[in-house]
């Protein structure tokens, strides 16, 4: 019996292969920056469906509009936090299933998703989708890229795993099996993705003294600020001191977040200790607890248990200042980064000394390293400012505080979401000014920079230095 040949496979299109060679010759920035407006606009399309929608005592659909999903939207992929609407109460099941679906997208990055399934399908990966991945989640190099995506989700779902295992205690008893069960579940995932979206209207001010709820949470979010390749690295060096070394990166990151938080702790306890409409009312354990989870959230989570349109203005300034710095690299966080942050103040600190170089933990700091930390904090600080004056602008409401605003644009930008109760009554031109604020601290202003530049090749002449230009 003769062997019948396999057909032919079939060429690809010319359609096929004219959007293969654009996504080729998209750079890992661009790619970044599209994926992102694609998945923002998919998910705002998904929200504004009817069947999404809550409903009212009455049986009637609770009104959503597409500016106010495309914003949920964007808060739950960017995961923000900010709300124009309360997602416990306008949005069904089914609606805060697809928001959660988008914070866990949103948070490990959708092209590290893409390379999954990828994998998953074992399709080969090729080198330039393996630069794009390593962009996205700030891997060191590109060569090993589909082990460490491997990596990176078991260790994300078995965090998020337990974090919900040990909420369900919490939950469960108070809503039943299933409903507690969901409610484990979204909050875990909305906490390590450092998203800030609750499915209560205060957020989890009624856990405020909770400490099972508060600690996991709060432990939650330190996880997933933290960074993959850190926490990887510190974990290999723990098991294996020997055969791996703590990197540079990781000993700079862990110490800048053990500062922040005990800094945000300490302030939060002195200046809200007699604030009645804060922490004044509450025990010592309930002051110091509330105190570490607002110093937590702050940077980029956006969980409050405390009403943050009560606190001080010295904490405002304190919280700004945390918000704007925000997560470590490669985390599910925002804001400038805390190695950003430290290389800027360091450089800063060298210069007034007279030191040449900036060092760290008995290494050499780059010049290109240096100057890549000012360009960030600089394009923050540019975009920041110039959003919030369009936030002034479009100000239809006379008595908004200019503070009010401030701690808007920050928390938007830093993808915080903690707000002075501000944001659903912003106007719409404000709502649209935060949605591109949120996107753009997302996939980060230097990355948007470069996506949308145009390449420059390399300079041919290099002129003598001028040394008579004053600064200062």
């Amino acid at each position: 019996m003769r062997a019948v040949p396999a057909a032919p496979a079939r060429p690809p299109t010319e359609g096929q292969l004219r959007r293969k060679s654009l996504l080729a010759r998209l750079s890992p920035p661009q790619l970044i920056a599209l994926s992102f407006a694609v998945a923002i606009l998919f998910g705002g399309a998904l929200l504004s469906l009817p069947v999404t929608h809550g409903v009212n005592s009455d049986g009637t659909l609770r009104p959503v509009n597409f500016l106010q999903a495309l914003f949920t939207a964007t808060s739950a992929l960017c995961v923000t936090g900010l709300n124009v609407i309360d997602p416990s109460k306008d949005f069904n099941r089914l609606g805060q299933v697809i928001i959660m679906l988008l914070i866990q997208v949103g948070g490990l990055g959708i092209i590290t998703f893409g390379t999954s399934f990828a994998l998953l399908m074992r399709r080969r990966v090729a080198y330039s989708e393996r630069i794009r991945v390593a962009q996205q989640v700030s891997a060191l190099s590109a060569g090993d890229v589909t082990r460490l995506i491997r990596n990176i989700f078991l260790y994300t779902f078995t965090l998020e795993a337990l974090g919900a295992l040990v909420l369900a205690f919490r939950f469960v008893p108070l809503y039943g099996w299933g409903q507690g069960l969901f409610y484990a579940v979204f909050h875990s995932i909305s906490a390590f993705n450092n998203a800030g979206f609750a499915l209560y209207s205060d957020n989890l001010m009624g856990f405020v003294t909770d400490p099972l709820v508060s600690l996991v949470i709060g432990f939650l979010i330190i996880l997933g600020g933290t960074g993959f390749l850190v926490q990887m690295n510190v974990v290999a060096h723990l098991l294996h001191p020997r055969r791996y070394r703590l990197m540079v990166h990781s000993k700079l990151v862990v110490t800048m977040m053990v500062a922040l938080l005990l800094i945000g702790t300490l302030a939060y306890l002195v200046f809200e200790w007699n604030n009645p409409r804060t922490i004044g009312p509450l025990g010592l354990g309930g002051k110091v607890l509330a105190s570490f989870f607002q110093s937590v959230t702050t940077r980029t989570a956006g969980f409050n248990t405390i009403d943050y349109g009560a606190i001080t203005y010295p904490t405002i300034f304190i919280t700004l200042m945390l918000m704007f710095i925000g997560a470590n690299p490669g985390s599910t966080g925002g804001g400038i980064k805390t190695s950003t942050f430290y290389v800027m103040i360091a450089s800063a600190f060298n210069m007034v000394r007279g030191r040449r170089d900036n060092t760290l933990f008995e290494r050499r700091i780059d010049t290109e390293t240096t100057l890549r930390a000012m360009t960030v904090g600089l394009l923050s600080m540019g975009l920041v400012l110039g959003m919030f004056l369009l936030l002034l602008i479009f100000n239809k409401n006379g008595e908004t505080k200019f503070v009010q605003l401030a701690f808007e644009a920050v928390s938007a930008f830093a993808t915080v979401g903690l707000s002075m109760n501000l944001t659903p009554s912003l106007h719409p031109d404000q709502h649209i000014i935060l949605i591109l604020l949120m996107y753009l601290g997302r996939i980060g202003p230097l990355t948007f920079a470069v996506a949308f530049s145009r390449p420059g090749g390399k300079d041919l002449v290099r002129y003598p230095a001028e040394r008579d230009i004053l600064i200062g």
